[in-house]
């Protein structure tokens, strides 16, 4: 079979994907990367707040998955797989950085603006852009105080898009669990913003 052009960037299906991953094709880990970084980017900078850390981790986890595909069992997709790899290395990076760990956030710049405005919203006016400025640094702060467990499903929930379920499933917790620490969560950011 021909290998992916640049008229047709994404042709194979997941499971033709998974097993030209477990031959070791290089070009299909090029394509597992292109289809997925940029979501599991999300992800990672949502749970680490930092661009550098979630690029490592992310980085961790292709690594990660190149070398574990064969024990790959299709249970929850490559998606979900690749996800909940995602979120446990974040886990572990912040386990692993705790004692050292300060909370710092990349700021706005043009390189950023795709984390706040996707990619197709106009640019915004400076006096927009300072209001926005000022309602994320006290929005970040007011998620910075959230108990870990809280954020973490914030995170999945808000940034993500992740249904109780998927996050149940992500985090091995029941959905009444990811219902009550998404509850606690909003409540405690709210009364953080005054709102």
């Amino acid at each position: 079979m021909n290998t992916p052009t640049k008229a047709d960037p994404d042709p194979i299906e997941e499971q033709e994907l998974v097993e030209r991953l477990k031959k070791g094709q290089q070009w299909a880990y090029h394509l597992l990367v292109t289809r997925y970084q940029d979501r599991l980017l999300k992800i990672a900078y949502g749970i680490t707040l930092d661009m550098e850390e979630s690029r490592e981790v992310v980085q961790d986890v292709f690594v990660s998955a190149f070398k574990h595909i064969d024990g790959f069992r299709g249970e929850a997709g490559l998606w979900g797989w690749l996800r909940k790899i995602t979120i446990n290395g974040c886990l572990n990076w912040k386990r692993k950085w705790k004692r050292r760990f300060k909370w710092h956030h990349t700021s706005l710049g043009p390189e950023n603006d795709h984390l706040l405005y996707g990619d197709e919203k106009a640019r915004p006016t400076p006096e927009s852009v300072l209001k926005e400025k000022e309602f994320e640094i006290d929005l970040i702060a007011a998620i910075r105080k959230l108990p870990e467990k809280n954020r973490l499903v914030f995170t999945l929930n808000v940034l993500e898009g992740l249904s109780y379920e998927e996050i149940s499933q992500a985090l091995n917790i029941r959905k009444g669990t990811v219902s009550s620490r998404l509850f606690n969560a909003r409540k405690q950011i709210l009364a953080s913003l005054n709102i």
